[in-house]
């Protein structure tokens, strides 16, 4: 019992001594305050004398006033030093960037001009294709650029501007995009036409049918002279002539390879090809053959060479082209192409 009575006073002394110290403080603290109003609170008088000494001029002041003054006047000042000190790196800063910003707008002004000729080639290009695609029976959507666009470049904050606040040649490209974005599949369909085309002219006999096109006619299609009885005939065919021998014979057309034989009394060596459309094309007089019966041969292929077999008076090659059951004219489907591939 004796030591918790001991803690008890102990305790008591120890609350006792801070209570104390904190009250002794805070009236250390009010006396310094007191002292410091009164202080702040006597006034002074400042008198300001002329050389006349004639007028006097007094100006009572309080201490507080003074330091509030002086507090004022040097935030004032500083503010002040502090603004030159800005402005000087405001002003170095803004300099620099009036330097990009002067880049930027002769950058942009030549991108514009650049621009300008882009629109007026691309307008080129939009009425070329259109034209294409008339000619083709293919229809686009109506979609051109702006027809009001001068190409004349103003400055860069001068541009005008469209409706909705886009630069005009913003809205020209937009166009643009969206004259090629219509023209896609009209495309895709002359792509598909050229495809067609394409097939077409390897499935049709029309080219020159000696390797490279070299060569010459030397007797035509229809009624001609007999040059073993001199009296005139109908020659089915047509008679092409390098002056030589061993020339490279070419497939005409794709097709297939129905006959290859030789005649003593006619066409010598001679191949017949069947091609698609109701095509068959006879090649006489060869002095030997690269196909047999049954194979398929493809627009150029070489199947043989030209000779002198057969009932000929020269070397020279004999080329029919039927049509079903009609023989026509050679000439007029070499004249499609002319002697442009002529098997290469």
């Amino acid at each position: 019992m004796s030591q918790l009575h001991d803690y008890k006073r102990f305790e008591n002394s120890v609350v006792e001594k801070v209570y104390y110290f904190f009250l002794g403080a805070a009236r250390g603290v009010a006396v310094f305050f007191g002292k410091l109003f009164r202080a702040m609170g006597s006034r002074y008088t400042i008198v300001l004398v002329p050389h006349s000494e004639k007028n006097v001029f007094n100006i009572r002041v309080s201490l507080f006033s003074m330091v509030f003054t002086v507090v004022a006047l040097a935030a004032f000042l500083s503010t002040v030093v502090w603004s030159f000190s800005s402005y000087g790196e405001y002003r170095s800063e803004l300099t620099v960037k009036d330097s990009r910003l002067k880049d930027t707008e002769a950058s942009l002004d030549q991108l514009r001009d650049e621009l300008t000729d882009f629109l007026r080639e691309a307008r080129s290009f939009e009425a070329t294709l259109s034209g294409v695609f008339s000619s083709l029976g293919l229809k686009t959507q109506e979609q051109t650029l702006n027809p009001g666009y001068s190409g004349d470049l103003s400055a860069f904050f001068d541009t005008q501007e469209t409706a909705q606040g886009r630069l005009r040649e913003a809205d020209d490209l937009n166009n643009l995009a969206g004259f090629f974005a219509l023209a896609q599949g009209s495309i895709q369909e002359i792509e598909n036409l050229l495809e067609q085309q394409g097939s077409l002219l390897t499935e049709m006999p029309n080219i020159w049918p000696i390797k490279g096109g070299v060569g010459h006619i030397s007797q035509r299609f229809g009624e001609n002279p007999n040059p073993f009885t001199g009296e005139n005939y109908i020659h089915r065919g047509i008679d092409l002539s390098t002056y030589r021998q061993g020339d490279p014979v070419v497939a005409t057309a794709d097709g297939q390879v129905v006959s290859v034989s030789y005649d003593a009394d006619g066409f010598g060596n001679f191949i017949i090809i069947r091609h698609k459309h109701g095509y068959y094309t006879r090649y006489g007089h060869l002095l030997s053959f690269r196909v047999k019966t049954g194979q398929q041969v493809e627009q150029g292929d070489v199947i043989g060479y030209i000779g002198n077999t057969g009932r000929s008076t020269g070397p020279h090659l004999h080329y029919e082209i039927h049509v079903g059951s009609d023989i026509v004219d050679p000439e007029k489907f070499l004249n499609i192409r002319g002697k442009e591939k002529g098997g290469g």
